[in-house]
Formats: C-alpha cells, structure tokens, sequence
C-alpha cells in the first residue's frame, strides 16, 4: 500500500487509509505501508509501516496539494521501487496522487493495482488554489483519466466520486466504499471523564455547541463564528467548542473571535488523541459542520451520525450525499441560515432527540463496519477474478 500522507495523523484522508488497513488486516491480508515520515506508528495485525527518510525541515504537511507533498512524493516513490524490487506482491494499493506512478510501477513489476480515490485531484489543485493551479489542472485532468482507465480496480469514497469514475472508465472494476466511524466508544460510560473535561472548559450552566475536524478555510469555521455572534443575543449561555486545528489556524480563529467579542463563547481545544474525540462529540447539545465547499464527505459527518447527537450542517453535496433532513437540520451556508438553525434545536428537544436517534439508526443501517469489510472484500474479490483472467490469458 502506498499512502503520501501523514500516516497518522487525526484527520480525513490518513484516517481513511487507517480504516482500509484494519480492514484488509481484517480480512487476513500481509501488508507493507509505504508512506511520509511524518504520523504517529500505528499497530494492525499483519502491517509493516515502511516510511521515507526523515527531513527536519519538513515539520507537517497541510491539506491538499503543496510543494512539500510534491517533493516527498519523489521519495515515496522511490522507496515503492525499492521494495518492489525486493519483495514479490500480489497487489499496489495505491491512494491519492500514489496512482500516477502506482500504475506505472504495476505494469513494471507484473502486479495488479487498485486505486484508492478520495478525491478528483484536478478539483483539488482548483479548491486549495495550488500555486501555478492553471498550469496543472489540464495535466492533471489527463493523468487522472490515465489512471482510471490502466488501473485493475478503483475505490470510490462518495457518490460523485463513483460517478466520475463510470463516466471516464465504465469498464474498470469499481465500488463505492464510504468510510466509517473511527470511534466506537458511545457505548461506554465515560461520566467522570466528561465531568472533569466541562469543568476544565469552563462549561459548566453552558450549551456546548461542538466542531471537529480540521481549521482549513473550506471548514467554514469563521462562518460558524459569525453565527455565535448572532445566536449568543438570544441564548447567552452557548459555548462553541472547537476541536482540531494547528496552533496557527487556532490563531486566526480567536483573533476573529476577539474582533466580535465572542470571549466567553468560544472553546479552542486543539489537536486531541482520537480515542479522545468522542469525548468531546458526548459533551455535545448540538454538533456543527458549516462547510463552505467541496464534494468529498467530511470524515466526521460518520462519527456525528454514530453520536446519536443532533447534527446541523450546511446544505452542500459534501453533507446531502450522506445526510438528508431526517438526520439532520441543512441550512444555507450563511450566518443568518446558520444561527436562525442552532436557535431552531437550542429551543426544540424534541426535534434533536428526533434527529439525533435517526441518525444514529441510519448509520447502523448503512455505515456500520461489517457492511464496509463485505465491500473490501467484494472489490478485492474482483481483483482475485482479474488475477485469474490474466493468468490464463497470459497462457494462451
């Protein structure tokens, strides 16, 4: 497996890549990892993590693509080849930009290749305004379709995802495989840690509204910031707590929440451990996701459904591809929409205890982790046909 990403690290696509090894483990694969220095070990049954050399001077990496991915991609690369050269595998699973020479280095070596695809990097360069971006979408455009059409499988994360892949390469073995939850500790009874986190948060007579995620700009945290000012004029005792975000993103967000006098409203909490986060998701009257833009599923929206906690979210392709006005409340992205909807729960429990049990329920139906393993299984299945057509093709 071949993954240029911080692996791990507690966000969207290394989590994802996360998930894919505990269930390929699962299912009794041997795996080596291929992946950036960077991350914290991780310890599967059955995976070997091999990472790049360490480079001091590359501290972390951000979301979407940079220079610095472009340079240690050079590295990764060469490692891959290393140990290709050395070792005999059955399968390349590559994720991300990895598919540009995944593809490459199957045909190379005689294996199969599945592409892991969690975004249209095209659409990529174009929402993280990538330095040079219209010198490299059309390229990139043309490596994507290259990709689609020489892999011997393609994993699709969401709906419009699996739809372009159909749409450029209709006859490539395909499935839709969306994440799930990373925590499943609700279960638990963790009153005593939540007793001692509300009272290191000063939330105690509060209303604690809760974010998790990363602190980029498409988050729409800022809007959610404009929100609170406006809800705080009705219902004073709301506290927004924000969970995530390097310390420079944290930064720019209580400077904005000092500029609009938000003071005792808002919680920066930062980085926490996963096994931490669902802490923070049951402290919870009401959980946000004001995303401004983009396709992909935020990872999150998962672990909200499995809270069984009221979601409010706005009303964009990345939300309404998983959630739809049963297990959620969708609002316009603007501030307005956004706190005119967390008034709207603050002042209703029926409604939240209504949408918090429907999106629990949801997710058990279809997002639960046995349903995800028959789907790695099944795309993995495939390639074992695959395998035996080229065999005997090979033959003949």
């Amino acid at each position: 497996m071949i993954a240029p990403e911080p692996v791990l690290e507690p966000r969207g696509t290394p989590i994802s890549v996360y998930q894919r090894l505990k269930a390929l483990s699962s299912l009794g694969h041997q795996l080596d990892l291929v992946t950036y220095h960077l991350g914290e070990d991780i310890d599967i049954p059955g995976v070997e993590i091999h990472r790049i050399p360490k480079f001091p001077f590359i501290k972390k990496v951000k979301i979407g693509p940079s220079m610095a991915k472009l340079f240690m991609d050079v590295f990764v690369f060469l490692k891959a080849l290393a140990m290709l050269m050395t070792h005999r595998y059955e399968v390349i699973h590559s994720h991300e930009e990895a598919a540009f020479f995944g593809i490459f280095l199957a045909r190379l070596f005689g294996t199969l290749h599945i592409y892991d695809m969690h975004s249209s990097l095209p659409n990529q360069l174009r929402s993280f305004e990538f330095w040079g971006e219209r010198f490299f979408v059309i390229p990139f455009k043309a490596l994507e379709r290259m990709v689609l059409r020489h892999s011997d499988a393609v994993i699709a994360i969401d709906a419009e995802l699996f739809d372009r892949v159909q749409q450029i390469s209709p006859a490539v073995a395909k499935i839709r495989i969306d994440n799930v939850a990373l925590w499943n500790g609700f279960h638990k009874d963790h009153e005593e840690q939540l007793a001692s986190l509300r009272q290191s948060l000063a939330l105690d007579g509060k209303r604690a509204i809760v974010y998790t995620g990363s602190f980029e700009k498409y988050q729409g945290l800022e809007l959610l910031l404009e929100s609170a000012g406006i809800v705080r004029q009705s219902c004073p005792e709301i506290a927004m707590v924000l969970v995530g975000g390097h310390p420079y993103q944290i930064d720019r967000l209580q400077k904005e929440a000092q500029s609009q006098n938000l003071g005792d409203h808002v919680r920066f909490v930062g980085i926490v451990p996963p096994d931490q986060v669902v802490l923070y998701l049951k402290l919870a009257v009401l959980l946000a996701s004001p995303r401004l833009y983009g396709t992909s599923v935020p990872l999150k929206i998962y672990s909200y459904l499995q809270s069984g906690k009221p979601i409010i979210a706005t009303d964009l392709p990345a939300h309404t591809q998983i959630l739809n006005r049963d297990t959620a409340l969708l609002v316009e992205p603007d501030k307005h929409a956004l706190a005119a909807g967390i008034l709207t729960l603050l002042r209703d429990p029926d409604l939240r205890d209504s949408l918090g049990h429907n999106a629990k329920h949801y997710l058990e139906e279809r997002y639960s982790w046995d349903i995800y393993l028959g789907k790695v299984q099944k795309i993995y299945d495939e390639l074992n046909h695959i395998r035996g057509f080229k065999a005997v093709t090979s033959e003949n």
